[in-house]
């Protein structure tokens, strides 16, 4: 993900953009656990997720740093990752999450199905009232555009790639989509952090049940408690390993199974599963994976020595790394397709609540079934964490979920956006 931020940023040096990113989340976590009353009334209205990623934007938006000249995305996005979800997943319960009942999949694919409806939905609202934003032809045409949003927001960036190539929108288009997705989602994203702080005030509302949810945390925070211990050097080392380790095996993996799998592009395309040929695609998945097989073994041991701790490190430093990505000056410069974008998650938003009241769904599922959906394996955990880090490996699940329909689901939306634009 990038936007169209500034390119000649007073730092560019990434050793010291790594240093003002580090200090800015020091800063935030030592601030929100602060006992200062001030401090405390502050982080009462802003989550201090929320800074975390709005910070390092703002810092991009002035020029001081630039995310487009900067590989620390990159870094964060292909090394901290994967190792951050071998870590979350090491102490997952799985028996625990199978006891959350139908009620996380069900959200899941009723965010599948806003994004689906929302940007024919869009289309047909914003032509009613400015045909010309609706317009353009050839690799200009908007749906073409939008179609790679589609993909993004079911599954994530893989998928939103494999949109490109499938309906072969401009590089143009494609920059300016990008900055309406990253922009229009993280919007989205500031409501659920905010919604996770009065998340039992929503659960009132929707009559929802939370206490398979509130079962499962407790029983992985006594789990960890029961196996807690002071970590010295040598856990820390082998944390460390666990986490690089099932890094490199993702990236192995994802080495030898992308040259094969883009030999078959053409079956994959006829399937739609483009996908599938996407390193990013396989580095996730085979971390998962590898997460989940450990926690069957004797090193879920060392979530005691804060195993999950150093993963939730890792996922705050990719946090800032992609707020660094964002330009929030650049909304003006593509105000109609962000009334599209708009309209498009507020569709989304409408399905998931709907649905919520009627199957009476906890707003931890509406959150996390969204973000498996519009963030993937970067911002679902994150969410989930926000309600408690206990439940982050829930998030980390689901949005490998999404990468599974992703390509199918936006395909379909694709199609629906270019029926409604004739």
């Amino acid at each position: 993900m990038h936007t169209s931020g500034n390119t000649e940023a007073l730092f560019t040096n990434d050793a010291i953009v790594l240093g003002i990113l580090m200090i800015l989340l020091a800063f935030i976590f030592f601030t929100s656990s602060s006992k200062n009353p001030l401090w405390q009334k502050f982080y009462k209205f802003i989550p201090a997720l929320l800074l975390c990623y709005f910070l390092p934007s703002v810092l991009n938006s002035m020029g001081i740093i630039s995310g487009d000249a900067s590989n620390l995305y990159f870094v964060a996005s292909r090394y901290l990752l994967p190792s951050s979800l071998v870590l979350l997943c090491l102490s997952i319960d799985f028996k625990g999450i199978l006891k959350l009942g139908p009620k996380a999949i069900i959200m899941f694919f009723a965010g599948t199905l806003g994004i689906v409806l929302g940007g024919p939905i869009a289309i047909i609202a914003v032509s009613a009232f400015a045909p010309e934003i609706i317009g353009g032809s050839g690799p200009e045409e908007v749906w073409r555009g939008l179609a790679t949003v589609a993909g993004s927001w079911i599954g994530g960036g893989a998928n939103q790639t494999a949109m490109k190539e499938i309906y072969g929108a401009s590089d143009e288009l494609f920059s300016a989509m990008i900055t309406v997705d990253v922009i229009v989602a993280n919007i989205w994203m500031a409501f659920l952090l905010v919604g996770a702080g009065v998340s039992e005030k929503v659960d009132r509302f929707f009559k929802a049940d939370a206490s398979a949810i509130t079962e499962v945390k407790e029983s992985i925070q006594n789990y960890r408690s029961s196996i807690s211990k002071i970590p010295n050097l040598t856990d820390m080392m082998v944390i460390c390993a666990i986490g690089f380790g099932g890094t490199a095996l993702a990236h192995l993996g994802a080495d030898l199974i992308t040259p094969f799998m883009e030999t078959k592009k053409e079956i994959l395309s006829e399937y739609r599963l483009t996908s599938m040929a996407s390193s990013f695609f396989w580095i996730v998945v085979i971390a998962t994976i590898s997460g989940l097989i450990l926690s069957f073994t004797k090193l879920k041991k060392y979530e005691g020595a804060g195993a999950s701790k150093f993963g939730s490190a890792f996922l705050y430093v990719l946090v800032a790394t992609i707020g660094m990505k964002m330009d929030v000056t650049a909304i003006f410069e593509n105000l109609g397709l962000f009334v599209v974008g708009l309209l498009w998650m507020l569709t989304h938003v409408i399905i998931l609540l709907l649905v919520a009241k009627i199957i009476k769904a906890p707003f931890f599922f509406v959150a996390v079934g969204s973000q498996a959906n519009v963030g993937g394996a970067a911002s679902a955990p994150i969410v989930a964490s926000a309600f408690s880090p206990a439940l982050a490996p829930v998030g980390v699940l689901l949005a490998v979920f999404g990468y599974a329909v992703g390509t199918f689901g936006a395909i379909f939306c694709a199609q629906l956006m270019q029926m409604v634009s004739q």
